[in-house]
């Protein structure tokens, strides 16, 4: 029962917090998913995040802190339902066309792929109820340990006697943990477990019911088969790493930022505002997660001014490009600016310095051996066509035969949030780029453990982005 009540709780935050974000528009089922989606993994940052405040404020009194925190947000889902006006609904784009026969394949292959990967995903968290690996009982469960067992000594747990544990690393999964513990009066493997397996399906829900809203159906099914199908997304999901978690904040973020360049034309910039700060948001929760969502989260912004500097005069006139991308810049800055006070809070009075960098005459030593560039790229490249532990054709390589064979009518990018999506993973991999280029370890070493699940965080925004790319009237191959 406590257990049940720490979920409702955590999923009605996440969904008064969604809501009050969303724009109004018409009603359907796809719509409500992506909500729901999206609530289930709000719910966990705001809770997590509160729950860490709380812990250095005010001690054990969560119960009164998730009060606090729902009565808030529900006052914050008033006040801005009464500011929004009500939005038209987008016309979807297009489809992928299949013939009538093709149309029973596609929904059978999807039942199919998540069946398999909620068997795999609940077997390996059976076989492995402390994590599957190192990370996740030597890190992640570790801090969760520390906030719920420490007592008034759970500080110790972030300092530099342990630096094996990362005592750098953000929160949101551990103090997530510890919260739903915390209900419960003991420290049971079953709740991050849990938590993984929550983060795993609802980055496949956000992302089909987002495709299903803006493209359709097929489109839809298409990218759940594929995230599904993924055996590397899926055993992540239940090792109880965080990469998966980031995975779903990273999703989330692009496609509220397509949500947040809806309506321009039709009801004027103020109403995206909503989007817009639910999408700096989840940046933020995603920095939260991980170190690496820190980068993520300058990787939107700095592609976010980018793309409005590219917009050419001819376009759109320099004074309403500005003051669209004041409008939007602004909203996305105000949702990221609770969870970043968070996380400044915790760098600042807790956590201990990274390891990742070294002496300026070291880092300048390595950007400057050319050696070192040539690893990278091949490493990057091996794993482009080796990464999901596909059994015999790689899910990318998969892909890129789709693409070619799928006649498509348009191949041009021009919506703007389209080539912000695409520039902030290009962003985020130069910046994964940069960190392997300057790490203090051996850099082999440091690419075969690590490459991998830095490709598996972006790895359901690619796939969102490449149906929703591709799915413009393009005829599925095998439907001639």
């Amino acid at each position: 029962m406590a257990i049940a009540l720490a979920a409702v709780v955590s999923l009605v935050s996440g969904y008064v917090l969604v809501a009050a974000g969303w724009p109004r528009s018409h009603a359907s089922l796809s719509v409500w998913l992506m909500k729901l989606s999206l609530a289930a993994g709000f719910g966990l940052g705001t809770s997590s995040a509160a729950y860490f405040a709380g812990r250095m404020v005010a001690g054990d009194h969560f119960l009164a802190i998730d009060l606090f925190l729902l009565t808030a947000l529900v006052v914050l889902y008033i006040l801005a339902r009464r500011r929004t006006g009500p939005t038209a609904s987008p016309d979807p784009v297009g489809d992928i066309a299949a013939s009538p026969g093709l149309s029973p394949l596609l929904i059978g292959s999807f039942v199919i792929a998540i069946a398999a990967a909620l068997y795999d995903t609940v077997a390996r968290a059976l076989a492995h109820p402390h994590g599957d690996g190192w990370d996740a009982f030597a890190i992640w469960n570790l801090h969760a340990r520390f906030l719920f067992r420490g007592g008034s000594h759970w500080r110790d747990g972030f300092n530099a006697l342990i630096p094996w544990s990362h005592p750098d690393y953000p929160l949101l999964v551990p103090a997530a943990t510890a919260r739903f513990w915390s209900y419960l009066g003991h420290d049971s493997p079953a709740v991050p477990a849990i938590i993984g397996l929550v983060c795993t399906f609802s980055a496949v829900t956000l992302s089909m019911s987002s495709l299903w809203y803006l493209r359709g159906r097929n489109a839809s099914l298409l990218a759940g088969i594929t995230l599904s199908a993924t055996p590397f997304f899926a055993q992540q999901g239940a090792a109880q790493y965080e990469d998966v978690p980031l995975s779903f904040f990273i999703l989330a973020t692009i496609v509220l930022l397509h949500f947040g360049f809806q309506h321009p034309s039709e009801s004027g910039p103020r109403h995206s505002r909503g989007p817009w700060a639910l999408a700096g948001l989840s940046a933020s929760f995603a920095a939260w997660t991980k170190n690496e969502g820190l980068l993520f989260l300058i990787a939107m912004f700095a592609a976010y001014a980018w793309v409005f500097r590219r917009t050419k005069e001819s376009e759109v006139e320099s004074s309403t490009r500005t003051q669209r991308s004041r409008d939007l810049l602004i909203p996305a800055l105000l949702g990221a600016s609770p969870i970043l006070a968070v996380i400044a809070w915790f760098k600042h009075s807790l956590a201990t310095a990274g390891d990742l960098f070294s002496s300026s005459a070291v880092i300048l030593e390595k950007v400057l051996t050319p050696s070192r560039y040539w690893a990278i790229v091949r490493r990057y490249f091996r794993e482009f066509f080796r990464f999901g532990d596909w059994w015999i054709i790689p899910g990318t390589v998969l892909l890129i035969q789709f693409y070619l064979l799928a006649q498509r009518r348009d191949r041009s990018l021009r919506h703007p949030a389209q080539i912000a999506s695409i520039a902030i993973l290009a962003l985020t991999l130069a910046g994964y780029f940069t960190i392997y280029l300057i790490t203090p370890r051996d850099i082999y070493w440091h690419l075969r453990f690590s490459l991998n699940r830095l490709f598996l965080q972006l790895w359901p925004a690619s796939v969102f982005l490449f149906f929703l790319f591709v799915a413009r009237k393009s005829p599925l191959p095998s439907s001639k």
